[in-house]
């Protein structure tokens, strides 16, 4: 079975591009690129994932970061955290060994601002370009196409990777430079852990209260209260089915980046700090990989 769904592909010259980590997110964005007519030569650190993408997808791999972008006019990255970001790209073998004049590193990883204008100033030295470009949407928007891509750096540089970015998102913006699209993920993520708790909180009274809660979401997800959370995961919650979406132990990680940029700001974030240490506790009791609506698990025995 394809690992992405079908989708209808913009006339865009096709370009030599790189993909650099093939997880639950880069394997299905970087097939975006193949099936829309790109040249793609693709990395990851467990190789087999690698020749299972070439398998499904065609084009090429590489045994580094550095050879994966030699010759590349974009390269894409979607890997882990900070330290996994610095290690595939100015680590050793790493990307910016590799990238040749004026050419793009993109990264939809989710990382800091800070290590977003670090890596922007090392390509500046190496005569390419950086994009921090953090994507919403998690693995269904990108088997489906249709992920939402915030972005932070320069205005030309952007133009030039949106509609090659555009083949897995339904919307590329650039919100200033660079860092500026991390720190737009980060208000991404604080609206999400403040509605995913109302959300469980609500679920939660209503079967105490012996209520159809199925019914009662189709009904409040007409008016007011309606979101995406409420949409996709509402009626999962109430079954108590947590086994796909955007993992506990991702969105511990995300809120960390927000609450140490926070503290730097000074901006004041209680509900986002008090639903962090709530995600904790779903981590200390075995739900690390369980997705981010099992915080009702903390508020409604499960079956």
């Amino acid at each position: 079975m394809a690992s992405i769904t079908d989708k209808q592909y913009d006339q865009v010259p096709a370009k030599k591009v790189a993909f650099i980590g093939l997880g639950v997110m880069g394997f299905p964005m970087a097939g975006h690129l193949a099936r829309a007519g790109h040249d793609v030569t693709v990395y990851n650190r467990t190789a087999s994932k690698s020749a299972d993408w070439v398998s499904e997808f065609g084009g090429n791999s590489a045994p580094t970061p550095a050879k994966a972008a030699e010759g590349a006019d974009i390269v894409f990255c979607c890997v882990g955290n900070d330290n996994d970001l610095r290690s595939v790209t100015t680590g050793a073998d790493g990307a910016f060994h590799g990238m040749k004049q004026n050419a793009v590193f993109v990264d939809h990883t989710t990382a800091s601002a800070d290590v977003a204008r670090e890596l922007a100033a090392a390509a500046r030295e190496g005569q390419f370009n950086f994009i921090d470009a953090p994507v919403s949407g998690g693995q269904a928007g990108a088997v489906g196409g249709v992920l939402t891509i915030m972005c932070g750096g320069e205005p030309e540089v952007f133009e030039r990777i949106k509609p090659v970015a555009g083949h897995f998102a339904r919307a590329v913006t650039l919100l200033g430079e660079h860092g500026a699209g991390q720190l737009a993920k980060m208000v991404n993520q604080i609206c999400i852990a403040g509605l995913v708790q109302g959300l469980s909180e609500a679920i939660a009274f209503g079967l105490r209260a012996n209520l159809d809660m199925n019914a009662v979401l189709d009904v409040i997800s007409k008016g007011a209260a309606q979101s995406w959370q409420m949409e996709n995961r509402g009626k999962t919650m109430v079954e108590g089915k947590f086994d796909f979406g955007f993992a506990v132990d991702w969105m511990r990680k995300d809120l960390g980046l927000v609450l140490d940029e926070a503290k730097r700001n000074g901006a004041l974030l209680p509900v986002t700090a008090v639903v962090d240490q709530f995600y904790a506790e779903v981590q200390q009791n075995g739900g690390q990989r369980f997705d981010t609506s099992s915080l009702i698990t903390r508020l409604t025995p499960r079956k």
